[in-house]
């Protein structure tokens, strides 16, 4: 099964993610969202950074999750390409993700970057959760 797939939009960027399960969906959705900025083949996996969430719905974890990402590239200059979703589960404020993601700072001597991301929002965005596989779809602004 392929990892993700960008999906056409007019001036934005989409992707689709797939995994045989919800947490392996978001792991590949983080791929596709820094496959958006660079060449993820090119990112070494020196710096670990622990992510934990809460929101009211898998909808707003997606979301807060590609989030979380966007904050750690804009802050700190991190590109990933190595995540591991330990848990998505319910929470009494709705579902709690907890994960690690691999990466290093983002280096134009030795990564192709290609566009820059502004912001995710929630256009388009999708999640379906089938009995053997899952296949969440967001939408960047770039």
């Amino acid at each position: 099964m392929k990892k993700f797939e960008v999906v056409e939009h007019p001036s934005d960027v989409g992707f689709k993610a797939y995994g045989k399960d919800l947490a392996e969906a978001f792991e590949n959705a983080a791929l596709a969202f820094f496959e958006v900025m660079v060449d993820t083949r090119d990112v070494m996996p020196v710096d670990e950074f622990s992510i934990e969430i809460e929101a009211e719905d898998k909808y707003s974890l997606l979301y807060d999750w590609l989030e979380r990402l966007l904050y750690l590239h804009d802050a700190f200059g991190a590109v990933m390409a190595k995540f591991k979703v330990e848990e998505i589960s319910p929470s009494p404020n709705g579902f709690r993700l907890r994960a690690k993601a691999w990466g290093e700072k983002l280096d134009l001597s030795r990564h192709n970057a290609k566009v820059a991301v502004k912001a995710i929002t929630y256009h388009m965005m999708e999640i379906k959760e089938e009995k053997d596989h899952c296949t969440v779809q967001a939408v960047v602004d770039i």
